[in-house]
């Protein structure tokens, strides 16, 4: 099974935040985990606010947590508040179900990771995050 190396990890935070810039959103903070939700990087652009990663890390971990985009953990909360509930109290109120929360892809299709993105919209967070993943030649399913 593939992994997110550290240097790849790296890149991805260094090209989202490229593409922040290129679309001119605000600060940028963007979180790597591995497929097991662990911490591989993260940083925060200047400017951004010191609590974003909380809401990078949790748009991340729902989504490698569940296998699926965290904007479809979004959708999943609106269709059954009760399962978006209970599902936040599960992971002890980790999950973000927002957009920016982008699950990481090998070539076979296996899910090795997520990258959580914030400091804009939630769907340019996306973008960005989409962005980086493809620049470390992974595959992103936002």
């Amino acid at each position: 099974m593939s992994a997110i190396t550290l240097r790849k990890a790296r890149t991805i935070i260094r090209k989202a935040f490229e593409k922040g810039h290129e679309m001119e959103l605000n600060p940028l903070s963007v979180v790597v985990l591995d497929a097991g939700g662990h911490l591989l990087a993260f940083e925060r652009e200047d400017g951004a606010a010191p609590g974003r990663f909380q809401i990078a890390h949790g748009k991340a971990f729902g989504a490698v947590m569940l296998g699926v985009p965290s904007s479809k953990i979004g959708e999943i909360a609106i269709e059954r508040p009760h399962f978006g509930v209970a599902l936040n109290g599960v992971y002890g109120g980790q999950v973000v179900p927002v957009p920016g929360g982008v699950l990481v892809k090998d070539k076979k299709g296996t899910v090795i990771g997520a990258v959580g993105v914030t400091g804009d919209t939630s769907e340019n967070d996306a973008a960005a995050a989409l962005a980086g993943i493809a620049a470390a030649n992974l595959i992103g399913a936002a």
